[in-house]
């Protein structure tokens, strides 16, 4: 006591001195003669220029007295901090069972889920006509010779059937263009892509009858921006006036079985807002014909953005030939867990082999080969099916057209209206003017004999697809995007696609996995980015200081969005692209990752500043750093002249308990709060190998438990200072083979080692105990806290070869040599053991894989989990894809699950009908094994390929090495591995209401607890040390952008600036909130989660969540923002279903 009032009696004396200075020197400023401007003419201005001084000088004065006063602050801190008592007043101490128990913040919490919030999980679904778990059980795939359509079966018609109701023929042009995959983005846009659109504003404009589609944006933006004005007027004409249809609208044609629905979300904002921008138009139909099987995801995400009807391809081809022969190609896609009917989107499958114009027109490719008319003899693309086409002249239209109708009839009968849709196009077509006319001219003579016959029954023309769509609805009376009577209802996807024979395309859920993991992490920075700037504008507009805040960050911002939608597209996230196109995609997501970096530090640092006059933003001189692109964290120097200051943000919302790791240059770190409390700290070693610690600059790695804010900025201060009984070393133990191994310790940390015994070792925290294989170095079980036994979960790892003789794998498909074997390796491994009050780990060195699992000693979330990396190199190998196993005695039997694109899970079978890589399909962020008892669930950082070979296993294949092509146009295999890590927490739950029936069911979900460990996988807190200055640090505190917690239910997607009107460098003053309500099953025990977590039905309240900013517009809008509802009033709550995700237009300030 005594010592704090001394401190505040010396604070006080410093501050009046410092005022007292900066009134002395006020007082020198205005009587210095020196300053005084000559000639008494411009009289008024010299006192202005010295006003402005002596206003530069007080700012100047003001800042460096904020300075000592932070001093002041810091030093009563370090003087009455005791450096002995935790936050709770109690020391770590180690229990009877050996785990260590923490001092924590003794911060009551509680968690109140309505029972209302349950029942969704429960509830009873809307039967649809066509479930696609059922219809894989009720296939053969026994794949039938067909004739002319080889994968389908003869078509015949009677002549007389379009007597009363002529067949409507719309022949859609297009030209798919790939974004990077044989060659770059740029450099397919110089040799063909901007030929196409200068080719397109001629030979459209030649016809008012000629019609074309488009759908990358990405390409559209480049030309446009490259464009004149005439050209812009005379494109924006055509679109308005509806000769050319702008189809789906996104940036790019998006993969989605890697892809996360965040950035599926955001690719079709940005090609969406462009569009409204610079064309006025808002897309109607979805266009997808070349992703390599489609997700149910895809569907929802167009309907929430007001789009009325789609078209897919890639599908597997016995699944075509059944829904040809049920006459169900075009039907309601509706999600698994609509209870209703909301949901319901109009989807066309195309029934052939491929979307080129020989599998196009008709069921026989050699038939509609001679209807391509830039194959005509003399070019360089000619038919496999060696009849060329001919040209249409006087004298064979008759002959040419009746054998067309003849396709087109034939193709219609598969079909339940009246109406047939005919692609014409393939990649890349229509770049030369000679192609146009030789389309154009000679199908418009086929459509004028058509049309002028009408004993032919037939209307032909072209078309845009949003036409042909129309056409359908008309031609069933229902409005546009209504279901036609007796159109079928579908729920599921369209995983794993085959084109032919066994040929699975699941290879490509994980090849390449160091870009699908970049690729997240840029994803979750983009997410933090646009959030944190969104709030720091909005904060800055509250206050006046608009002028002073870097705004011009959006072009950043902009960059970063069309990177991660480019990364998107369906060669570039699956890993399917040329080596060369891979490193332009690289280098374009780092670049990006760098620019967020510097959006994420100029928002902390203006929302941390306690005083916001004091505020200065200086290009050249970042006030905070982040920590570096490689692996290795920033090294945090501490000397003794003051504390460093470290800001951690906090990506999630919600309040979140977690251990966070820094690299520091001494042992003797002490942790503070921002009120001065100490936190418990766990020193451990960087290591440079297996067994040696890292000596070249002394750095240790500090951990310390912290409380962050939801989606909020905390800041701490780190001392160099004498040993507190808060900060403890880490034990470690290395288990050596004892051939010749020696381990290396650096001072002060113990390392012990002793050579390896088979007898298993455990290691645990106050929740969990997990044993390891003594042998192996390999997890063998896990015991929860409160489970009287321990549950076997064995960590295999398992290698597959491919086929010998024919067809390879490749970068798209996965054709094993047979079943997996198990890895093995001469030598046995090194692993090290490391415990420790905050976390415990244990680390296996092999030779093609290292596996780090760790587990962290705090309530809650980040407590309950399994911290699984598992870094794989497997450089040095052959035709080898390395997958990790879990073998448990879980009693799955041949039921698993599988997330979709991180939005919902979907159940899967495994089929002994089918072959092994047929059962493999995509997750982008989970997959789940269960029985009455448990679930186990594999939570993922990056998107991978996974399985349930047999019951009580899930595996998950972690790279692939391939050798060769797989002939699928690509010419490469896939051999420019990296070292990647793959990070995964694997979580084990209690179910206490696992029944049969439910478990069979077309949907599963997620318990809360899963939820929240996805996000806190997803969403790495992101420390942002401030760097030391000359001056000194001004007063900084946390920032809480919420007034209270969110539904933990409800997860913000994004908070996002929407662009200006006029200037595309500076933000609007308004900003899109995407919220999603998550379906929970709350059958699974939930154990605290270490903050306040509540649920309310689905009601959010916005007027008042944002602290310090006024809410002055609230107006619903559709996914991608480009429909508007009528604003609601600024006090009323918004209401999500479960899973149903909604846009918000807000204005903040």
């Amino acid at each position: 006591m005594k010592l704090k009032k001394q401190v505040t009696v010396c604070g006080g004396a410093i501050f009046c001195v410092a005022v007292f200075s900066l009134y002395l020197m006020l007082d020198r400023v205005q009587h210095d003669p020196a300053r005084r401007q000559n000639g008494g003419g411009n009289f008024p201005r010299s006192q202005i220029s010295v006003l402005q001084n002596r206003i530069e000088q007080l700012e100047q004065l003001l800042e460096e007295n904020h300075q000592i006063i932070s001093h002041i602050k810091d030093s009563v801190l370090e003087l009455t901090d005791t450096g002995a008592v935790s936050p709770s007043g109690q020391l770590p101490f180690r229990s009877a069972n050996g785990s260590w128990v923490l001092p924590f913040d003794g911060r009551p919490t509680f968690l109140s889920v309505k029972p209302q919030d349950c029942q969704f999980a429960q509830g009873r679904r809307g039967q649809t006509d066509l479930q696609m778990l059922d219809v894989y059980s009720l296939l053969k795939f026994d794949n039938v010779d067909g004739g002319v359509w080889k994968q389908g079966f003869e078509i015949t018609y009677e002549p007389g059937e379009w007597d009363s109701e002529p067949l409507q023929v719309f022949v859609v042009p297009h030209s798919h263009n790939d974004p990077g995959w044989i060659k770059t983005f740029d450099k397919y846009y110089t040799d063909q892509t901007q030929h196409i659109f200068n080719n397109m504003l001629v030979k459209l404009t030649e016809d008012p009858r000629r019609k074309f589609i488009w759908s990358e944006i990405s390409y559209f933006a480049k030309w446009w921006e490259s464009a004149d004005m005439h050209k812009q007027e005379a494109m924006r004409k055509l679109i308005l006036g509806g000769q050319l249809e702008m189809v789906t609208g996104g940036w790019v044609m998006s993969d989605e079985a890697n892809v996360h629905y965040f950035a599926m979300i955001d690719q079709l904002i940005e090609g969406h807002q462009w569009l409204e921008k610079n064309v006025g138009v808002t897309p109607r139909s979805g266009w997808a014909v070349d992703p390599f099987g489609h997700s149910a995801t895809m569907p929802y995400l167009l309907k929430r953005a007001n789009l009325t009807s789609m078209l897919i391809q890639r599908v597997h081809y016995s699944i075509k030939k059944h829904f040809a022969s049920i006459r169900s190609l075009e039907f309601m896609w509706r999600q698994a867990w609509d209870q209703k009917s909301g949901t319901d989107i109009f989807c066309h499958m195309m029934p052939f082999y491929s979307y080129d114009v020989p599998h196009t027109c008709g069921p026989d490719p050699k038939i509609c080969c001679q209807f391509d008319f830039k194959r005509l003899p003399g070019g360089r693309v000619n038919c496999p099916w060696k009849v060329p086409p001919r040209a249409v002249v006087e004298a064979n239209v008759a002959e040419r057209a009746h054998l067309l109708l003849d396709q087109y009839r034939k193709k219609s009968k598969l079909f339940r209206s009246k109406v047939v849709l005919v692609p014409l196009g393939d990649d890349f077509r229509y770049d030369k003017a000679l192609e146009w006319d030789q389309q154009y001219l000679n199908y418009q003579r086929l459509f004028d004999y058509m049309n002028s016959h009408p004993e032919m029954h037939v209307q032909a023309q072209f078309g845009t697809l949003t036409e042909y769509f129309t056409a359908v609805y008309k031609a069933n009376n229902v409005p546009q995007g209504a279901r036609p009577p007796d159109y079928p209802v579908l729920s599921g996807d369209f995983f794993a696609y085959a084109d032919r024979e066994d040929h699975y395309w699941s290879g490509y859920y994980t090849s390449r996995p160091f870009y699908k993991s970049m690729d997240r992490v840029l994803e979750s920075h983009l997410r933090g980015a646009e959030i944190l700037f969104s709030l720091a504008v909005a904060h800055a507009r509250h206050t006046g200081m608009e002028g002073r805040y870097p705004t011009s960050d959006y072009t950043l911002l902009t960059d970063a969005r069309r990177t991660v939608a480019l990364f998107q597209h369906h060669d570039a996230i699956t890993g399917t692209a040329k080596e060369n196109v891979v490193i332009d995609y690289g280098n374009r997501l780092l670049h990006s990752l760098q620019g967020l970096k510097r959006v994420i530090i100029n928002a902390a640092h203006f929302l941390v500043m306690k005083n916001k006059d004091v505020y200065r933003f200086y290009q050249t001189e970042p006030f905070l750093e982040t920590l570096s692109n490689n692996a290795l964290r920033t090294l945090i120097e501490l000397d003794q002249s003051g504390p460093r200051y470290l800001v951690l943000f906090n990506p999630v919302e919600q309040d979140r308990l977690c251990v966070v790791t820094v690299l520091v240059n001494s042992a003797r770190v002490r942790v503070l709060t921002e009120d001065g409390q100490t936190l418990p700290v766990q020193l451990s070693a960087q290591w440079s190998s297996a067994s040696q610690m890292s000596a070249e600059v002394f750095q240790v790695c500090a951990s310390f438990m912290v409380r962050l804010p939801a989606l909020g900025l905390a800041v701490f201060h780190l001392y160099d200072s004498a040993d507190t009984p808060m900060t403890l070393r880490s034990e470690t133990l290395l288990r050596l083979s004892g051939r010749g191994q020696t381990a290396h310790a650096v001072d002060p940390l113990p390392l012990r080692s002793q050579t390896a015994d088979p007898q298993p070792f455990y290691t645990s925290t106050q929740s969990l105990t997990l044993g390891f294989s003594g042998t192996t170095g390999l997890l063998e079980s896990i015991r929860r806290k409160d489970d009287p036994q321990e549950l076997k979960v064995q960590i295999q790892f398992v290698t597959y070869g491919t086929r010998s003789s024919k067809d390879k794998s490749g970068a798209y498909l996965f054709l094993p040599d047979g079943k997996a074997k198990p890895y093995s390796q001469k030598e046995p491994p090194v692993v090290r053991v490391v415990e420790g009050p905050l976390f415990s780990e244990v680390v296996a060195f092999y030779q093609h894989f290292q596996q780090t699992i760790r587990i962290h000693n705090v309530p809650g979330v980040d407590g309950l989990s399994l911290d699984v990396t598992t870094m794989v190199d497997i450089r040095e190998q052959s035709n080898k894809e390395l997958a990790m196993r879990l073998v448990t005695d879980i009693q799955n039997d041949d039921t698993f699950y599988t997330d979709l694109n991180g939005f919902q899970m979907q159940p899967r079978r495994r089929f002994l009908k089918l072959p092994l890589q047929a059962n493999f399909y995509p997750i982008a962020s989970q997959a789940y094994i269960q029985d009455s008892q448990h679930r186990l669930t594999l939570h993922s950082a990056q998107a991978l390929g996974a399985t349930s070979l047999e019951s009580g296993q899930l595996e998950v294949i972690l790279d692939r090495r391939l050798m060769q092509d797989d002939n699928r146009g690509l010419g490469q295999g896939l051999k420019d591995n990296k070292k990647t890590a793959n990070r995964f927490r694997l979580l084990l739950e209690s179910r206490s209401t696992g029944n049969k029936v439910v478990d069979s069911g077309p949907t599963s979900f997620p318990s809360l607890l899963s939820h929240l460990t996805s996000a806190i996988l997803n969403h790495e807190v992101i420390a942002l040390p401030v760097l030391p200055k000359k001056r000194g640090i001004p007063p900084l505190h946390t920032f809480a952008p919420f007034t209270g917690a969110l539904p933990c239910d409800f997860h913000v997607i994004n908070l996002r600036s929407i662009q200006h009107q006029q200037d595309t460098h500076s933000p609007s003053p308004y900003t899109a909130l995407i919220l999603h309500r998550k379906g929970l099953d709350c059958g699974l025990e939930t154990p605290n989660p270490g903050f306040n977590c509540t649920t309310t039905e689905g009601q959010l309240g916005l007027s008042s969540l944002f602290r310090n900013l006024d809410l002055q517009l609230l107006q619903p809008v559709s996914l991608s923002l480009m429909y508007s509802s009528p604003p609601m009033a600024n006090d009323s709550s918004v209401s999500l279903e479960p899973m149903e995700i909604s846009a918000f237009r807000l204005k903040l300030r």
